[in-house]
């Protein structure tokens, strides 16, 4: 038990000492370090290079393989410009000039599902910078409650969150915190979600990039059972570092539609195809290190057939 704190705080002691130092850095310079740091990630150390690959090619089965290594160079550099985009945003990013970092479009539609007295799901993935979208949305006067798992560390968990709260917003932890998230939407509030992790093989199978994907049959479940219309958000970055588009690409409403979606596979494959047309547009920035493509279930009834 010491040991572990113990290295917990040395990990958040380097962390902390990491990011004082992007910090410090312009951000031009955080960006060629970031260049570096994904050539290194990608080409030396070959991080999960098997399982980016693997989705690649199965997302995009017309890019050649040194297409597919140049797009996993870029997904690295996208990851460490993001971490960078986190460490500045709360020093740079203010409600008199947010217009100089974040355009917005399909705003309209957001602000009058925020403003409406019933309850609305915020769908995202881990695409883009989605950590400074819900800042952004904070400063706009729109704090939300967004479902995050708890960091195994502690005091980096303490960290991350005070960020994720530095304009309102308001963490439910993911395991847990479902009578919390009742408690919201009974309220007529807004919840967020990264809606792209694997859920397990009691999941919602659904399509995602031609392949079979778990997702978590939670959010259409919340949705149908509280009459809440479900928007689809996504903040990408345009020519450079610190500078975003947030969008609203599709929202639909279970009132309105009716038997479109009227079951929770169905949703959940509607909002799963949302976030692919928009993660297609820019796939680089993409999480494509994730195992989100895992399906046991065929090895699981090869077993119990040999048994």
């Amino acid at each position: 038990m010491t040991m572990q704190w113990l290295t917990d705080l040395l990990v958040y002691f380097v962390v902390r000492v990491a990011i004082c130092l992007v910090q410090a850095m312009r951000v031009e310079t955080a960006a060629r370090l970031a260049r570096g740091m994904a050539w290194v990630f990608a080409q030396v150390l070959r991080i999960r290079a098997t399982v980016v690959d693997d989705n690649l090619a199965h997302a995009f089965p017309h890019l050649s393989a040194p297409s597919r290594r140049a797009l996993a160079r870029r997904m690295w550099e996208h990851l460490f410009l993001l971490v960078v985009e986190v460490a500045q945003t709360p020093r740079k990013v203010r409600e008199t000039n947010w217009r100089d970092f974040v355009s917005l479009r399909n705003s309209d539609t957001m602000v009058r599902l925020l403003l409406s007295d019933r309850p609305t799901l915020i769908i995202t993935a881990h695409f883009g910078n989605f950590e400074v979208a819900g800042y952004v949305l904070g400063i706009l006067g729109f704090p939300t409650y967004t479902v995050a798992r708890t960091l195994d560390n502690p005091y980096l968990d303490r960290f991350v969150n005070r960020f994720r709260s530095g304009t309102g917003a308001r963490i439910v932890p993911k395991t847990g915190g479902y009578d919390q998230i009742v408690e919201v939407l009974g309220r007529g509030e807004a919840m967020a979600f990264l809606a792209d992790q694997y859920a397990g093989e009691k999941g919602c199978w659904v399509e995602f990039f031609g392949r079979p994907a778990s997702a978590h049959k939670a959010i259409a479940l919340l949705a149908l059972e509280h009459d809440a219309p479900v928007a689809i958000a996504a903040a990408s970055r345009l020519d450079r570092p610190m500078r975003f588009e947030v969008d609203v690409p599709a929202w639909i409403d279970p009132r309105e539609t009716g038997a479109d979606v009227g079951t929770i596979r169905d949703l959940t494959q509607w909002y799963t195809s949302q976030l692919e047309e928009a993660i297609r547009r820019a796939p680089e920035q993409y999480w494509w290190l994730h195992r989100r493509w895992k399906d046991t279930r065929k090895r699981r009834r090869r077993a119990k057939q040999a048994a």
